[in-house]
Order: structure tokens, then C-alpha cells, then sequence
């Protein structure tokens, strides 16, 4: 859903480079854990202001056909403002997925930020080259850029796998039959758990979210890279 997708990865990105000054102007942190910290924030300020999108995305996506409930993206909004408590409706689910962003985005920007630091600090030759807006500053190479994306995109969804499921088991609310059951983060992981255990129920689908999250990330990052050139921002 390419409406969510496009504010998603702005915000995200920007609320990074602007949390990074923030904290090392304020708190004087620097280095690995300001990237993990910022990154944790950007995160979870992209989710909350793009929610409501991510709800709506799963509601369609999970309509089987011809059963369909939703006519659309704005019928989609209609009627779950009426029919599921106004703006509330929009934010079932926001605390799994805000305390899954955390570690995702922290550990997506950390892992990324980190290769690069030992990738260019240690074969700069090899695996560097001088930034397009600035000469004096090395920068990946494209090729770099994407594997060490795609390697933090691994990690990050590995370690916050099991609050994405209990995301998307909230935000079907009323649309699974055992609704009940799964009203808060707590519950919905204790019963996703009970029923299916780690495997089958945690992390259940992990194989086939490498698929689409490998690639997604290590575009993401690489993208972000040459855009700092283009915009002359190193």
C-alpha cells in the first residue's frame, strides 16, 4: 500500500537525523547508542502517525474474496470510525507494534550504522568510496550499502518478529472469530503461545517476511545514502 509507504519511510528517516542531533546535543551521547536510541524513536514517531494507514492495509489485505467487507481504502476508514469506537478503532494494536518498532528501527539503524563504521574504518579501500557532495567524506559503495541493509534488516525483524505478529493478530480484531481473546498485547502473545507455541505461533511466517523485509531494508538504506549525496547533506 503505497500511501503508507511513502510517509512511513519520510518520517522515519528524517525523525532519525533530527532525533541523532537532539540526543547528542542535549544528552552528549554519541556513537552506537545514540544510533539505537534514535533510531528506536524514529520508529515508533512513524508508526503513530502512520497507523491508521497500516490498519486499513491489513484490513484489505486480509478480506478473502468474494466476501469483501471493505469496498475501498475510504470505505475501509468509514467503517471502522462507526462501527469500532471512532479514532480508537484506528489504533488497535498501536502498543505491540510501538513496543516491536522500538527494538526493529533501533536495531535496523544500529546494525546499519555499525557495519559501516567497521566496514569503512577497516577497508576503506575495498569497500568506500569518496561521497558524490563531498570528497573528504567516504561513503559505502552501492553494493555495501545493500548488503549491510539487508544483513540489519535480518537482525532487526529476528529480534521483534513475535510483537509483529501480535500487531496484526490486533489490528484483524473483530474480523477472527476469537476476538476476545486477543484485546491486549499480553494477552494476544499468552494466547498465541498457548495455542500455536514459538515456532508455529511467534514466529510463525519469519521465513517468508525475509523475503520481502531483506530487500525492503536494504533499499531503504541504500536510498537513504545517495539521497544525503544528492542533497549534500554530509
Amino acid at each position: 500500500m503505497m500511501i503508507r509507504i511513502f510517509p512511513y519511510g519520510a518520517i522515519q528517516f528524517m525523525a532519525f537525523d533530527q532525533y541523532k542531533k537532539v540526543i547528542k546535543k542535549q544528552f552528549g551521547i554519541s556513537g552506537h547508542v545514540h544510533r539505537l536510541m534514535a533510531g528506536s524513536m524514529a520508529g515508533i514517531t512513524a508508526v503513530i502517525c502512520t497507523y491508521p494507514l497500516d490498519m486499513v492495509r491489513v484490513r484489505l489485505a486480509f478480506q478473502v474474496k468474494g466476501e469483501h467487507k471493505y469496498m475501498g481504502i475510504i470505505h475501509a476508514f468509514k467503517m471502522i470510525y462507526t462501527k469500532e469506537g471512532g479514532f480508537s478503532g484506528f489504533y488497535r494494536g498501536l502498543m505491540p507494534t510501538v513496543v516491536g518498532m522500538a527494538p526493529y528501527a533501533g536495531f535496523s539503524f544500529f546494525t546499519f550504522g555499525t557495519l559501516k563504521s567497521i566496514g569503512l574504518a577497516q577497508a576503506p579501500n575495498l569497500l568506500g568510496r569518496p561521497s558524490l557532495d563531498n570528497p573528504d567524506v567516504l561513503v559505502l559503495k552501492t553494493h555495501v550499502n545493500l548488503l549491510c541493509g539487508g544483513i540489519a534488516g535480518a537482525i532487526a525483524q529476528t529480534i521483534s518478529y513475535p510483537l509483529d505478529v501480535t500487531r496484526r493478530r490486533m489490528q484483524l480484531g473483530a474480523v477472527l472469530p476469537d476476538s476476545e481473546k486477543c484485546l491486549t498485547m499480553v494477552q494476544t502473545l499468552k494466547y498465541v503461545y498457548q495455542q500455536h507455541g514459538i515456532r508455529r505461533g511467534l514466529y510463525r511466517g519469519l521465513s517468508l517476511n525475509y523475503i520481502r523485509c531483506i530487500p525492503s531494508q536494504a533499499v531503504a538504506f541504500t536510498t537513504y545514502e545517495l539521497m544525503k549525496q544528492f542533497l549534500c547533506l554530509n
